[in-house]
């Protein structure tokens, strides 16, 4: 069956999912946030381990907290809610495999409800400490991200150096058989 490129695709949805950082003050109804901690909560994991704890955080003041820990996630501070991902510390490749997978569940979730939702990185382990003090997370635990999530006002990157738009064409992804072989 060939792959369709049209909005008909029943996978067009979900092809395009924008990292935001743009977000409307309003908030995010209980009822979003719980349809997205049950579709956190059936991501698959490493040998269904699930070792993921979540942290939902409103707080404005503990949002731009985080925020202000590095010039790259200041956009945060604007966001209603954010999901903070923490993990066992010493965490395996595996579940470093399944916090990218919980992940682009909730980015995923977010924009299939209406709503958009950016990942912002606490940054290297310094900042990540920095972090788990302002979230109150255990020593025993880990955390790298909070995902932010509210209506977006905009898709485009505030930042002045944001990255390059659009993707790049599957010829120069994808190789058939064997590498650099073509589609026949």
């Amino acid at each position: 069956m060939p792959t369709r490129q049209d909005a008909s695709s029943p996978l067009a949805p979900i092809r395009r999912v924008p990292q935001i950082r743009q977000y409307s003050s309003g908030p995010v109804p209980d009822q979003v946030i719980d349809e997205l901690l049950e579709l956190a909560r059936w991501t698959g994991s490493s040998k269904n381990t699930q070792p993921w704890h979540f942290i939902v955080v409103r707080d404005r003041e503990t949002l731009r907290k985080i925020a202000a820990l590095r010039p790259n996630i200041n956009w945060a501070a604007g966001a209603p809610l954010g999901i903070a991902l923490v993990f066992p510390a010493g965490s395996s490749l595996g579940e470093a495999y399944d916090e990218g997978r919980v992940t682009e569940r909730l980015l995923t979730g977010a924009t299939l409800l209406g709503y958009g939702a950016g990942v912002a990185w606490f940054g290297d382990p310094p900042l990540q400490a920095a972090a788990k003090r302002i979230l109150g997370i255990p020593e025993d635990r880990h955390a790298r991200q909070i995902v932010v999530i509210g209506r977006a006002t905009s898709a485009r990157d505030p930042r002045p150096t944001g990255p390059p738009r659009g993707r790049k064409p599957l010829s120069e992804l994808v190789s058939y058989e064997r590498w650099g072989r073509g589609k026949a």
